[in-house]
């Protein structure tokens, strides 16, 4: 969607095919953290009024080790900040821009699958509404998720799969209560890790980590809340309002990135290419970032006969999709608690919180990271 009005904006027609309905999309609670860059983009592009009147804007965060909190103050150390200003909201922005336009989003679409996408004219092929589709293309932009068709399509002998799998989850619950605190809460304990996050002054969400193969069915409200408290620094424990989870789920958590992020005609962006555990944030920063670089490319495409930012496309992704995947491995590894680490290696977790509490210069590279590196 944000592809496509980047696109429309320069002038270049596009088509958005959707699997799922419009109102499932709009209806799902999604990440909510936007780096700076995400932030700007939007604002540049028309999309940033009601994101400004209604987001949330933190200028740090509160890290905690072993129930001892410090603050991290993003807009000290780099002069930046993020907004808390949920993907689903950034969906119905998208949606609205859409429909004002007249841009073409076909959504509950089934069966979709590109064709001849080493042609000079791929085709996309789907059912909707128990009728078959063509559309034909200059180019197939995969913007359809880890488990989307699209990266499929590539040659496996050309791809490149690189992946680590962590073995627990987060447990995550979303509940009608206001946040315990203005800015998210990280929070290490030799219990595991747990993060205090929200999506408006009365919608929380809050995550504990929980073994791989848990079951949400096996947490009660009260087992969560219980745990929880457990984790975060106690005066937080002592503010902590809780109520009746609408929303509980487990997410599995996973760096994935898998190389090219181009092959013909076919171009990948975000999670169809590249995974990253939600301890950074970065999920949906990279994907507008991506689509970003892509848009550039396709409008020097088609406005000045230059296929230089098309050809480079994937290798310009890649570095950034790299230092963030970098920076979400390191923030997984220092906060959460792997069965088999040991002591030392426990030791060397709160030795590496004790020296970012302590050093400005650790945290201005930390804050750097979280806000997000220039585009």
């Amino acid at each position: 969607m944000l592809l496509s009005h980047l696109l429309a904006r320069a002038g270049i027609e596009s088509v958005v095919i959707e699997q799922r309905s419009r109102d499932y999309v709009q209806a799902r609670v999604r990440a909510g953290v936007l780096e700076q860059g995400s932030t700007d983009l939007l604002r540049s592009t028309g999309l940033g009024e009601r994101m400004d009147a209604d987001g949330f804007v933190h200028h740090g965060t509160c890290l905690s080790n072993g129930g001892r909190a410090f603050h991290l103050d993003f807009t000290a150390r780099t002069g930046r900040a993020v907004m808390i200003y949920g993907q689903t909201e950034v969906q119905k922005d998208l949606f609205d821009a859409a429909d004002a336009a007249g841009r073409t989003v076909l959504d509950e679409c089934a069966d979709v699958t590109p064709h001849d996408i080493t042609g000079d004219r791929p085709s996309v092929t789907f059912t909707r509404n128990g009728q078959a589709h063509t559309v034909q293309a200059d180019f197939v932009a995969g913007c359809d998720g880890f488990h989307g068709v699209c990266r499929t399509l590539l040659p496996r002998s050309i791809v490149t799969e690189y992946e680590r799998v962590y073995p627990f989850g987060w447990l995550g619950v979303l509940s009608a209560t206001p946040p315990v605190d203005d800015e998210l809460i990280y929070a290490r304990h030799d219990r595991g890790f747990a993060l205090c996050s929200m999506r408006n002054p009365t919608l929380s969400r809050y995550y504990v980590q929980c073994a791989a193969d848990d079951s949400a069915e096996a947490w009660s409200d009260q087992r969560f809340w219980d745990e929880l408290r457990r984790r975060i620094p106690p005066d937080a424990a002592d503010r902590l309002v809780t109520g009746p989870s609408i929303e509980k789920s487990i997410t599995p958590l996973r760096s994935y990135v898998a190389e090219p992020m181009r092959h013909g005609r076919l171009l990948l962006a975000g999670d169809a290419a590249h995974i990253v555990p939600p301890t950074g944030a970065k999920g949906l920063n990279l994907a507008f970032s991506d689509v970003w670089y892509l848009s550039k490319a396709l409008t020097a495409h088609y406005h000045d006969g230059d296929d230089q930012g098309l050809d480079t496309y994937s290798a310009t992704a890649l570095r950034r999709v790299w230092k963030a995947v970098r920076f979400s491995w390191w923030m997984t590894t220092v906060m959460h608690t792997f069965h088999d680490q040991g002591d030392f290696n426990s030791r060397i977790q709160e030795a590496e919180l004790d020296y970012l509490a302590g050093s400005e210069a650790a945290q201005t590279v930390l804050a750097e990271n979280y806000v997000g590196l220039p585009l």
